[in-house]
Protein backbone atom coordinates (compact mmCIF):
# COMPACT_ATOMS: atom_id res chain seq x y z
CA UNK A 1 0.00 0.00 0.00
CA UNK A 2 1.35 3.31 -0.94
CA UNK A 3 1.71 5.75 1.80
CA UNK A 4 -0.66 9.03 0.86
CA UNK A 5 2.01 12.63 0.25
CA UNK A 6 0.32 15.23 2.25
CA UNK A 7 -0.14 18.43 -0.06
CA UNK A 8 -1.24 21.92 0.18
CA UNK A 9 -4.24 22.72 -0.86
CA UNK A 10 -4.08 26.69 -0.81
CA UNK A 11 -2.69 29.07 -3.25
CA UNK A 12 -0.87 31.43 -0.85
CA UNK A 13 2.96 31.61 -1.19
CA UNK A 14 4.52 32.63 2.15
CA UNK A 15 7.56 35.34 0.87
CA UNK A 16 9.28 35.51 3.84
CA UNK A 17 9.73 31.67 4.23
CA UNK A 18 10.71 31.36 -0.06
CA UNK A 19 13.19 34.81 0.80
CA UNK A 20 14.69 33.12 3.69
CA UNK A 21 15.35 29.91 1.78
CA UNK A 22 16.49 31.95 -1.14
CA UNK A 23 18.90 33.49 0.92
CA UNK A 24 20.74 30.48 2.53
CA UNK A 25 20.71 28.45 -0.63
CA UNK A 26 23.79 27.78 -2.09
CA UNK A 27 25.04 28.71 -6.20
CA UNK A 28 23.69 26.48 -8.46
CA UNK A 29 27.25 25.04 -8.94
CA UNK A 30 27.84 24.15 -5.41
CA UNK A 31 24.34 22.08 -5.33
CA UNK A 32 25.14 20.39 -8.26
CA UNK A 33 28.84 19.13 -6.78
CA UNK A 34 26.87 18.25 -3.76
CA UNK A 35 24.18 15.78 -5.84
CA UNK A 36 27.70 14.39 -7.79
CA UNK A 37 29.16 13.56 -4.00
CA UNK A 38 25.94 11.85 -3.43
CA UNK A 39 26.00 9.73 -6.20
CA UNK A 40 29.28 8.53 -5.75
CA UNK A 41 27.49 7.47 -2.37
CA UNK A 42 25.23 5.30 -4.39
CA UNK A 43 27.13 2.38 -4.97
CA UNK A 44 27.17 -0.85 -2.41
CA UNK A 45 30.92 -1.35 -3.69
CA UNK A 46 32.38 2.55 -3.05
CA UNK A 47 30.74 2.04 0.26
CA UNK A 48 32.10 -0.27 1.40
CA UNK A 49 35.54 0.67 0.69
CA UNK A 50 35.40 3.75 2.23
CA UNK A 51 34.01 1.50 5.24
CA UNK A 52 37.02 -0.24 5.38
CA UNK A 53 39.07 2.57 5.16
CA UNK A 54 37.97 4.08 8.53
CA UNK A 55 40.28 1.13 10.17
CA UNK A 56 43.29 2.22 8.41
CA UNK A 57 44.99 2.64 5.36
CA UNK A 58 45.04 -0.34 2.24
CA UNK A 59 46.89 -1.58 -0.60
CA UNK A 60 44.46 -2.68 -3.77
CA UNK A 61 44.93 -6.46 -3.28
CA UNK A 62 43.93 -6.07 0.90
CA UNK A 63 40.30 -4.27 -0.23
CA UNK A 64 40.30 -6.71 -3.32
CA UNK A 65 40.85 -9.86 -0.37
CA UNK A 66 38.59 -8.07 2.32
CA UNK A 67 35.42 -7.59 -0.13
CA UNK A 68 36.13 -10.90 -2.45
CA UNK A 69 36.29 -8.72 -5.61
CA UNK A 70 39.11 -8.73 -8.44
CA UNK A 71 41.86 -6.24 -8.18
CA UNK A 72 40.59 -3.94 -11.13
CA UNK A 73 36.94 -4.26 -9.86
CA UNK A 74 38.72 -2.44 -7.11
CA UNK A 75 41.02 -0.14 -8.79
CA UNK A 76 37.89 0.81 -10.95
CA UNK A 77 36.09 1.83 -7.66
CA UNK A 78 38.84 3.48 -5.96
CA UNK A 79 39.47 5.69 -9.44
CA UNK A 80 36.25 7.09 -8.91
CA UNK A 81 36.36 7.72 -5.15
CA UNK A 82 39.66 9.51 -5.90
CA UNK A 83 37.90 11.55 -8.27
CA UNK A 84 35.20 12.29 -5.91
CA UNK A 85 38.51 13.58 -3.80
CA UNK A 86 37.06 11.52 -1.31
CA UNK A 87 40.53 8.63 -1.08
CA UNK A 88 44.56 9.80 -1.42
CA UNK A 89 46.86 7.65 -1.84
CA UNK A 90 50.64 7.28 -1.01
CA UNK A 91 53.22 5.26 -2.44
CA UNK A 92 55.61 3.08 -0.79
CA UNK A 93 58.03 1.24 -3.28
CA UNK A 94 55.72 -0.63 -5.49
CA UNK A 95 53.06 -0.41 -3.37
CA UNK A 96 50.50 2.52 -3.36
CA UNK A 97 48.18 2.71 0.17
CA UNK A 98 44.97 4.43 -0.04
CA UNK A 99 43.31 6.02 2.96
CA UNK A 100 40.39 8.68 3.31
CA UNK A 101 40.75 12.24 2.36
CA UNK A 102 39.75 13.64 5.44
CA UNK A 103 37.94 13.47 8.52
CA UNK A 104 34.75 15.35 6.19
CA UNK A 105 34.18 11.62 5.07
CA UNK A 106 33.35 9.95 8.49
CA UNK A 107 31.21 12.63 9.49
CA UNK A 108 28.97 11.76 6.37
CA UNK A 109 28.89 8.52 7.30
CA UNK A 110 28.44 8.72 10.23
CA UNK A 111 25.36 10.95 9.89
CA UNK A 112 24.14 9.15 7.25
CA UNK A 113 24.54 5.78 9.64
CA UNK A 114 22.96 7.47 12.45
CA UNK A 115 20.04 8.28 10.33
CA UNK A 116 19.45 4.76 8.87
CA UNK A 117 19.81 3.37 12.23
CA UNK A 118 16.88 5.77 13.41
CA UNK A 119 14.46 4.13 10.80
CA UNK A 120 15.54 0.89 11.76
CA UNK A 121 14.02 2.08 15.28
CA UNK A 122 10.91 2.87 14.76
Amino acid sequence: MKEKINSCNCEEIHEDIVKRAQTSMPEEEMLYDLAELFKVFGDTTRVKILYALFSDEMCVCDIASLLGMTHSAISHQLRVLKQARLVKFRKEGKVVYYSLDDCHISKIFDCGLCHIQETYKR
